[in-house]
């Protein structure tokens, strides 16, 4: 359900209270959110450098630096300089990627982090998402991208949580097996 997770992933960046329950994150965890909508974001009519750089520290504001960031998520030359109110919907996940890589988290929340990229924006994602140090939890219909980040699946389900310390392939592997086993047994 995937308003379900997203309030999973709202709660989990204090955008959203529990009904019930509790969460608490260690004192060295920094999170960074890729949310599903992001369109409260580009309310403005600022170019790239100027949007990305009120989310910067004080000393981190200098155009060299922010443009950096952006060309991390394949924004380059005269594009930095292009206005928020016309960013395609792809162009404001990547924009939210270089908002995210700025903050320097190392828990990373990603709900449905692929929507709306394209294969050259989603494999240079990919690729940044391996080499990360931290942890990444995040939400994907993207079998590939699913298969070549996560070393753990955690299924949410009716009769409570599973977690496996596997690939993608192997859990659906592993959950088809099962899955078959039951059948000759029941």
């Amino acid at each position: 359900n995937g308003l379900a997770v997203t309030s999973l992933f709202e709660i989990l960046n204090n955008n959203l209270q529990p009904t019930t329950g509790s969460y608490k994150f260690g004192q060295t965890i920094t999170t960074a959110y890729l949310p599903v909508n992001n369109e409260e974001f580009f309310k403005s009519n600022d170019n790239l450098i100027d949007w990305l750089r009120q989310f910067a520290e004080e000393e981190n504001k200098d155009e060299v630096y922010i443009r950096g960031f952006l060309g991390k998520m394949l924004f380059s030359g005269e594009e930095v300089f292009k206005k928020c109110s016309v960013l395609s919907g792809g162009e404001k996940v990547r924009c939210m990627v270089s908002r995210m890589m700025l903050a320097g988290a190392n828990v990373l929340l990603l709900d449905e982090p692929t929507n709306h990229l394209d294969l050259e924006s989603i494999q240079a994602f990919n690729n940044a998402l391996k080499d990360f140090p931290g942890t990444v939890i995040f939400t994907s219909h993207d079998h590939e991208f699913t298969q070549t980040v996560a070393n753990r699946i955690v299924e949410l389900t009716p009769n409570g949580v599973i977690d496996k310390l596997m690939t993608y392939d192997e859990y659906i592997e592993n959950e088809t097996v099962s899955s078959q086993k039951d059948n000759l047994y029941s």
